[in-house]
């Protein structure tokens, strides 16, 4: 198992764990996005085994007055085939370190309504429920 930074040629391999999460998103707007996101340091994480994508973690260092300097956790992902053994948990252990190392003081992300299984995932991996997100559409 390898646990490492992803690259823009590996965007094919990204997207086909990613839309698993993210089902609404053409590859079309994956990769229009990515290249938008380069400027905030966007960085793509992947745990291999084998060459075959298993967890996906897409990330930044954030610094805000709330959460001060943080690990903002776009998205997190382990392909469907893999759930619940164990991957996930490699992947936030490897986010934590990432974090630390760059002197983050949390590491932080949102989460759908609907999400059960992942809210009851990041508790029992430490999180906590800190605040509510609120989104409203301007176009």
């Amino acid at each position: 198992m390898q646990i490492r930074e992803m690259n823009l040629k590996e965007l094919d391999l990204i997207y086909g764990v990613l839309s698993q999460l993210r089902d609404e998103l053409s590859f079309k707007e994956f990769d229009d996005l990515v290249y938008e996101m380069r400027h905030m340091e966007y960085k793509m994480i992947g745990l291999l085994e084998r060459g075959e994508l298993i967890s996906y973690a897409g990330v930044a260092v954030q610094t805000n007055f709330y959460h001060k300097r943080h690990l903002y956790v776009f998205d997190l992902v382990t392909d469907e085939k893999y759930r619940g053994k164990g991957y996930g948990k490699e992947m936030l252990t490897y986010l934590e370190d990432y974090a630390k190392t760059a002197m983050c003081e949390n590491i932080v992300l949102s989460s759908g309504f609907s999400r059960d299984m992942a809210h009851k995932f990041y508790e029992k991996n430490g999180f906590m429920k800190k605040s509510y997100v609120f989104l409203k559409g301007v176009v």
